[in-house]
């Protein structure tokens, strides 16, 4: 269940089960909020919704994908089509193609056609082989393939080795 504190901006104080295994999190309270401390900033971040989400799929990428949090970028500005956009993540093969772009959000907010559309975007500057979006809740994950994104079943492993 989601327990949000309505003061001046909504504060993220309880955490929703999600649609991922159970992941050990440091979370902590700074400054009288919740904070989760990242593996691949290697810091604390103010827990909200999306990144209770974010955190989730970086806990997955680790675990179950056996990824090392080198090959992670968190929330990187990007330059597409002229404008600056900002990623949330993505893993790095080990000549340092992108290999995998996902788009985090909040688990109230539905993944839509346009939430397609802008991870597409971002991956026209990436050129990314799979594309993940997920709100905790739903996922969906995106092969490239001859230049178009096409749904696909959640790979069984992903190699960083390419």
């Amino acid at each position: 269940m989601v327990s949000l504190n309505l003061a001046m901006d909504c504060i993220f104080t309880a955490v929703q089960t999600l649609h991922f295994p159970d992941y050990g999190f440091r979370i902590e309270e700074q400054e009288q909020k919740k904070v989760i401390f990242d593996p691949v900033r290697k810091k604390f971040i103010p827990l909200t919704p999306e990144e209770w989400v974010r955190q989730h799929c970086i806990a997955h990428l680790i675990t179950y994908y056996q990824i090392p949090a080198g090959v992670i970028a968190v929330e990187r500005e990007i330059q597409a089509f002229g404008l600056r956009k900002r990623f949330d993540i993505v893993v790095f093969a080990q000549n340092t193609k992108p290999i995998i772009l996902i788009e985090c959000k909040a688990p109230e907010v539905a993944l839509t056609r346009n939430t397609l559309i802008q991870v597409a975007t971002y991956n026209n500057k990436l050129d990314s082989q799979f594309v993940w979006i997920t709100n905790g809740l739903a996922h969906a994950w995106f092969e490239k393939t001859d230049g178009n994104l096409s749904l696909i079943a959640p790979p069984s492993n992903i190699s960083i080795h390419q």
